[in-house]
């Protein structure tokens, strides 16, 4: 019925001026119609459970849908493009700052390209959404002895190794540690 109201408007006899109006007012008569009739009411409940559960899962995310810039930001890190992978995980921060793992990749990313404050600002925001996990324990660590703090290095190490003993990152880090020790004791001596 709404088909045949509408070729209905398109009498050429009209004017154009006329027209716009008129089908105007037609459609908005069959809207109306239609609602009294119950149609457009029975979609919009149909609709209205979905939309609810859509904001409930929303709210419930975790993380940002769009992990993009996190994945980026990992992949330059491995390849030691630091710079822009301290972009992409500082645009991962902004589109998920709940992710302790986003604010992980930023501090070392910080750390490789000598912004230890920063990495201490981002180590302390994952510390706040995760607590002192063993990965972050051994990050901070590991930023330490890129500082040449070698006891607060050491400090963190240990306690890393306190909670997960068989790590062999952690091993290794602590042998490196000691390594680095060694050496600045050999050339202080020398």
């Amino acid at each position: 019925r709404l088909l045949r109201i509408i070729s209905m408007s398109g009498d050429s006899s009209l004017s154009e001026a006329r027209q716009k109006p008129r089908l105007r007012g037609i459609l908005a008569a069959a809207v109306v119609a239609l609602s009294a009739g119950g149609c457009v009411d029975d979609l919009a409940t149909s609709w209205q459970p979905e939309i609810t559960r859509t904001v409930q899962q929303a709210d419930s995310l975790k993380y940002f849908p769009s992990d993009t810039p996190y994945k980026l930001g990992v992949e330059h890190f491995n390849r030691g493009n630091f710079g822009i992978a301290e972009q992409y995980f500082r645009d991962a921060v902004e589109k998920a700052p709940k992710d302790a793992a986003v604010w992980i990749g930023l501090a070392a990313s910080y750390d490789r390209i000598l912004r230890f404050d920063l990495a201490d600002r981002a180590y302390g925001r994952a510390i706040t959404l995760k607590g002192e996990t063993v990965q972050i324990l051994n990050n901070q660590g590991y930023s330490y002895m890129l500082r040449g703090d070698l006891d607060s290095a050491r400090r963190k190490f240990l306690k890393a190794a306190a909670i997960e003993p068989d790590n062999p990152m952690i091993r290794n880090n602590i042998l490196l540690l000691d390594g680095s020790q060694r050496y600045i004791e050999r050339d202080t001596a020398g």
